[in-house]
């Protein structure tokens, strides 16, 4: 499974109610695709505010992204939790809609050991064929997928790929070892084009919303032999890359990309509580951002 070099883990609209927007899910799913050059979307992830979706909307949020879609991209499907007979179950939900792979985030809260995850993402992986991407997050799991652990998986056929946000070091460990079939994307946008310099084949971002064509551009540049104009691309978009999660102190993600996308014209409504809108402080800033 390819899931080319730019995946957008996609925001989830909702209505002044609350509920999931799909008029506004179908605009913004051909708005990642035309406009932004989304290889990939990933629904239901962190950025997809994941902890506050219930399984029902998961799953139909899954089989109307396969559908609206229309194989004009590749659609993963965020179903990892911390309760591994849970994430089988969403895993083979999200299997029956026709999603095209699994990401599955190292469980968060209960801190199992390097064997805990290892057996974990194995026994996932053997009651599904989808392809499965890892996602090791630490700042937000507390447990860190070590790169040895990681490799361990790598051997594992329908474990393709990872989305790696611990450590530039853990990234070129991984991607120097790993067998060939397995990826390594980035999972933070302003270490992604350094992590594709030691070996990553890609990013999983959040600022692909709003510059996903410049960070096309990006990567293009960078395997095309031009790194200096892939370089310039970088330095022009890290404020923005930075900014979106600092805004101007520490800001949970997707509360500035949801904001930016309305500035954008994408009506995709506000958070789910425990999430708040940013303030009339944080708005300004975000508006600054966008100038770049």
């Amino acid at each position: 499974m390819d899931f080319g070099r730019l995946i957008t883990a996609m925001v989830t609209p909702f209505n002044a109610q609350g509920e999931i927007h799909w008029e506004e899910t179908a605009r913004l799913i051909d708005y990642l695709i035309v406009d932004q050059k989304s290889d990939t979307l990933v629904v239901s992830g962190t950025t997809g505010e994941s902890p506050t979706l219930t399984d029902t909307e998961k799953v139909q949020l899954f089989e109307f992204t396969v559908k609206h879609a229309a194989g004009r991209c590749k659609i993963i499907a965020g179903t990892g939790s911390n309760n591994t007979a849970h994430s089988i179950h969403m895993t083979q939900e999200a299997e029956r809609v026709g999603v095209d792979g699994v990401l599955l985030v190292v469980p968060y809260y209960n801190k199992p050991s390097q064997e805990g995850m290892y057996r974990h993402f194995e026994k996932i992986a053997a009651a599904t064929a989808l392809p499965v991407m890892l996602y090791n997050v630490p700042g937000r799991t507390v447990a860190n997928l070590s790169a040895e652990t990681t490799l361990r998986l790598a051997q594992i056929p329908n474990i393709v790929a990872t989305k790696e946000c611990a450590s530039m070091e853990q990234v070129t460990l991984i991607a120097t070892s790993a067998p060939d079939h397995f990826r390594v994307y980035s999972g933070d946008d302003a270490a992604g084009l350094p992590a594709i310099a030691v070996g990553a084949h890609g990013i999983v971002s959040v600022a692909s919303h709003v510059v996903g064509a410049e960070m096309k551009r990006m990567i293009e540049a960078f395997y095309g032999g031009d790194p200096l104009e892939a370089t310039r691309i970088h330095q022009k978009l890290f404020p923005l890359f930075k900014g979106l999660f600092e805004c101007p102190q520490p800001l949970p993600n997707p509360v500035a990309v949801k904001y930016a996308l309305t500035l954008q014209g994408l009506n995709v409504g506000s958070v789910r509580l425990p999430l708040i809108p940013p303030t009339a402080e944080e708005q300004d800033y975000i508006k600054n951002l966008l100038q770049l």
